[in-house]
């Protein structure tokens, strides 16, 4: 037995942006109740496990049954766990995901490359083992990777390896070796979300992993967000000067990654609008990865500046 019944759970690159604000009715009613809903805790009740019976550190939460289940592997950040995500993956299990983290590589000097092969462990528990009390199986063909910062680069890292149906890289930081180098080669579909206070940062990879994916990849800023908003419990880093956790980022990124990987593990054509790179969704921005800014017309000062020299 690897699950037992818990809580239900509570709940730099230039980029042409297109805000819902700006247009007036092209966000559907259906799209927003829909994220509304899918933010919301879902009608399963969850079961919590510990990966570390099958041999890897790290928790995996279900739905109570099911068989033939999608399974979502998720990598965790910097200078953090798997239970700093443990809402988060609870969420994914309630709307009838198995949800699963290694909870490994964890210091300041993480292996990127050891974290994504952990992941690939991750998915073999998740296909290999029936869950909970026997009742609960996974389908090896509706699986995603997943994963926050340095995470979501160990997930491409992993999808670089291993053909998967989805995956959602959220907030991607910088990895070695590079997630945007291994990206062309991967044919899976990608949803990729970046925050929109920090998008353009050095830090962030969201702009250039999607500009170099090879498959189908929808690229979206959340609105207000910073990258490590959806990081609960860190609050002596958050003394430090990191992010706090954020927690309408976490709501809005949970109702996107569910809506978006209910339809490309399930197929549910209900939920197409969030795998569509062109649909408007409100506190979200549409970013086009391989377009430039206008630059910004010359003030009045630098036209000054310019005609004086022209008179020497």
């Amino acid at each position: 037995m690897i699950a037992r019944p818990g809580d239900d759970p509570g709940i730099r690159r230039n980029a042409v942006r297109a805000r819902a604000s700006d247009k007036f009715d092209v966000v559907s009613a259906s799209v927003k109740s829909l994220l509304s809903l899918l933010a919301s805790p879902g009608p399963h009740r969850v079961l919590h496990g510990n990966l570390g019976i099958a041999g890897q550190p790290g928790l995996v939460l279900t739905p109570e049954t099911g068989s033939n289940l999608p399974a979502v592997v998720f990598g965790h950040g910097w200078l953090a766990g798997a239970g700093n995500y443990r809402k988060l993956l609870e969420h994914l299990a309630s709307w009838g995901f198995v949800a699963a983290a290694p909870d490994t590589e964890r210091g300041p000097i993480p292996s990127h490359l050891n974290l994504a092969t952990d992941l690939l462990t991750t998915l073999d528990i998740c296909t290999g083992v029936r869950l909970g009390e026997g009742k609960i199986s996974v389908h090896p063909g509706k699986l995603a990777l997943a994963g926050h910062g340095m995470g979501a680069g160990a997930a491409v890292i992993a999808a670089s390896q291993r053909k998967v149906a989805a995956v959602a890289a959220l907030y991607p930081a910088v990895t070695a070796p590079s997630a945007e180098s291994l990206a062309p080669g991967i044919e899976s579909p990608a949803l990729i979300l970046g925050g929109s206070t920090d998008l353009d940062e050095v830090g962030s990879d969201a702009v250039a992993l999607a500009a170099a994916w090879g498959g189908p990849a929808v690229l979206r800023s959340v609105d207000g967000a910073s990258r490590n908003g959806i990081v609960r419990g860190r609050r002596a880093l958050a003394a430090l000067g990191a992010t706090k956790f954020e927690p309408k980022t976490e709501r809005i990124t949970r109702g996107l990654l569910v809506g978006y990987l209910t339809y490309q593990l399930l197929g549910d054509k209900k939920y197409k609008a969030f795998a569509e790179p062109e649909e408007v969704i409100a506190r979200t921005a549409i970013i086009d990865p391989h377009a430039t800014e206008e630059p910004e017309p010359p003030s009045k000062m630098q036209l000054l500046q310019v005609a004086q020299l022209l008179r020497k």
